[in-house]
């Protein structure tokens, strides 16, 4: 007998990209999709994300906006899990206001409960510190929109 994991209820995904900043996003690739993790903020019902001006993503999103983002908490034993996944499209921001909420919550965010480490992924040197992130620097944000399917699936134990 085959088991399918329960569905989260709307309240239940809503939870899990509130508590959660990491992601993985994947593109529509040349030959293959394409997957990579991004932090990201959740802001007026939005997912917003940093996107490097280099590398393969920019040129599939030139390409195909549409992309699969993933978001997950588990246990290290797997005895508790769930996750998300949204299909939608990225819309870079240009609204300069809403451009710079974004920048300075990634930098907050970052700065409260992620390693220095980690500016890597955004470009940056650890040394730069999570001011690197500044709503002054020419910074790619992008958002996911038109959303077209939500799903949310959690472990039995967590019924």
């Amino acid at each position: 007998m085959t088991v399918k994991l329960p569905r989260m209820k709307e309240d239940e995904i809503k939870k899990l990209i509130k508590e959660q900043m990491l992601c993985r996003i994947a593109f529509k690739g040349k030959n293959y999709p394409y997957m990579a993790p991004f932090q990201y903020v959740y802001m007026n019902d939005t997912l917003y994300f940093h996107f490097t001006d280099y590398g393969r993503k920019m040129k599939f999103l030139e390409k195909d906006k549409r992309v699969c983002v993933e978001i997950e908490k588990y246990q290290p034993n797997m005895s508790e899990y769930n996750f998300v996944v949204l299909r939608g499209s990225i819309e870079i921001v240009n609204d300069a206001h809403e451009r710079s909420r974004v920048i300075t919550k990634i930098a907050e965010d970052g700065k409260r409960k992620l390693s220095r480490n980690f500016l890597a992924a955004h470009g940056f040197k650890k040394e730069e510190g999570w001011s690197a992130l500044s709503p002054e620097k020419p910074l790619v944000i992008a958002k996911l929109t038109e959303i077209v399917e939500e799903i949310g699936l959690k472990s039995p134990s967590l019924q």
